[in-house]
């Protein structure tokens, strides 16, 4: 059992005959922000169009590396440090993000009739914090105490 930690509420949303996505909701900079937790990605990203309405004076820099997943290996990404990033009482300041455009996967939800994303909670989260995802329960657990990969 972990003490030191947050639990917060996971949505499960049915898509179509695939299955379900799993959601958690956060804030940037207190604003809410929806998540798709996906233990799969290396890395937690934001929608490159959908970040401007939580980081309106900030400039992205872009990076030479493109991504991989998400359906191609060569979208090119971006990056901004988000003020602050909260999931549950987990607060992480100056948070180094990593944007990429999730038009398409938002396009797909729309046409399901699901809510857009901002972005995809991944491993580097959910990996560094000790994750444990309680399909049960519906809770994400993640420990306030970091650990360094």
């Amino acid at each position: 059992m972990i003490f030191n930690s947050t639990k917060v509420n996971i949505k499960v949303l049915n898509i179509e005959d695939e299955g379900s996505h799993l959601f958690v909701e956060s804030t940037i900079n207190n604003r809410p922000a929806l998540l798709l937790m996906d233990s799969g990605a290396s890395r937690s990203v934001f929608d490159l169009s959908r970040i401007r309405l939580f980081e309106t004076e900030k400039i992205f820099t872009v990076h030479e590396k493109l991504s991989t997943g998400l359906g191609t290996n060569s979208m090119p990404t971006q990056g901004v440090i988000l003020g602050n990033f909260t999931i549950g009482k987990l607060s992480l300041n100056n948070f180094d993000a990593i944007l990429l455009n999730l038009q398409h996967v938002n396009e797909s939800y729309s046409s399901l009739g699901l809510p857009p994303i901002d972005g995809v909670l991944g491993n580097d989260i959910l990996v560094r914090y000790k994750a444990i995802i309680d399909l049960q329960k519906n809770k994400l657990t993640l420990s306030l105490t970091t650990y360094l990969l």
